[in-house]
């Protein structure tokens, strides 16, 4: 192994292949049970196969988390392979089972395991996650680690333009956004994730999409520090087109010292539905 310190997430972190390449990060999947088929997110369907199915399928999928004995394997092999000690951030535990079979399985292993809750998902985690792995490569601990992720969560901002609310209703993860119900469900609502409950929270509702898609951009960029170094990532459901325009403008208007684009994991869009575009990102 690379590292002494093995850094784990899970599939809903959005992290490219590549960045998991480069600085050594092992991902778990979790899984999309889709009628009486069985998929590992990130594994066993690709993005745009999962998003066309979506939109067509009368079977609205649901999504399960690792078990315990899966996050031990993981760990095992990590030991295996050289580690002697383990980070690992999960999605946030107001939103999935992933954190407590993390804990579990930590309490099953002989490597001191450290888990933390991300307080968040998608690139939010994936951010978090990167900044960890930064602090590993420049020789830090695993409580330099630890810090680095809580500092990127801590200036950390996730928007979601949703396209619709049936997916993150049938999925039962409405959490504070629930007020949306008995509105019109014609509009075009925005959630943002809490970073500090872990739980999904209602914004703004658009009357169009194309409205709502300008908010998205002005809303985020009104509640981060575009002055500092801003890490940022434009996420979307099968959205690419309208991501892309983001992503230029973003890339144009801020300069910013990393910019992401990517597909939000299948696992996520079971909840978010088809064409949710999302803005996250952080400042140092």
């Amino acid at each position: 192994m690379k590292h002494k310190i093995a850094l784990i997430t899970d599939s809903t972190c959005d992290l490219s292949l590549n960045y998991r390449k480069q600085y050594d990060i092992e991902v778990v999947p979790l899984t999309i049970i889709w009628g009486e088929e069985q998929f590992r997110d990130g594994v066993d369907l690709a993005p745009e196969d999962f998003y066309r199915r979506l939109e067509t399928d009368q079977v609205i999928p649901t999504t399960s988390q690792p078990t315990p004995q899966e996050m031990v394997q993981v760990y095992e092999k990590a030991k295996k392979k050289g580690a002697e000690e383990i980070v690992i951030l999960t999605i946030s535990s107001a939103m999935s089972g992933t954190h407590e079979s993390a804990k579990k399985a930590a309490e099953l292993v002989d490597i001191p395991v450290h888990v933390q809750d991300s307080k968040s998902n998608t690139m939010s985690l994936g951010w978090q996650v990167l900044a960890a792995a930064r602090a590993r490569e420049a020789g830090g601990d695993v409580q330099a680690m630890v810090t680095a992720a809580k500092q990127a969560r801590d200036n950390m901002v996730l928007m979601i333009s949703l396209d619709t609310l049936k997916f993150l209703h049938k999925g039962g993860r409405i959490g504070g956004a629930s007020h949306f119900i008995g509105t019109l469900l014609n509009l075009k609502p925005q959630i943002t994730v809490n970073h500090q409950s872990g739980e999904v929270e209602g914004g703004r509702r658009s009357r169009t999409r194309k409205k709502a898609l300008i908010d998205l951009y002005s809303d985020f960029f009104a509640q981060i520090d575009s002055s500092k170094s801003l890490r940022v990532a434009v996420l979307h459901n099968a959205a690419l087109e309208e991501a892309e325009e983001i992503a230029n403008r973003i890339q144009q208007e801020f300069h910013p010292e990393e910019l992401v684009l990517g597909f939000v994991s299948p696992v996520l869009g079971v909840h978010t539905g088809p064409g949710a575009v999302a803005i996250c990102g952080y400042t140092e």
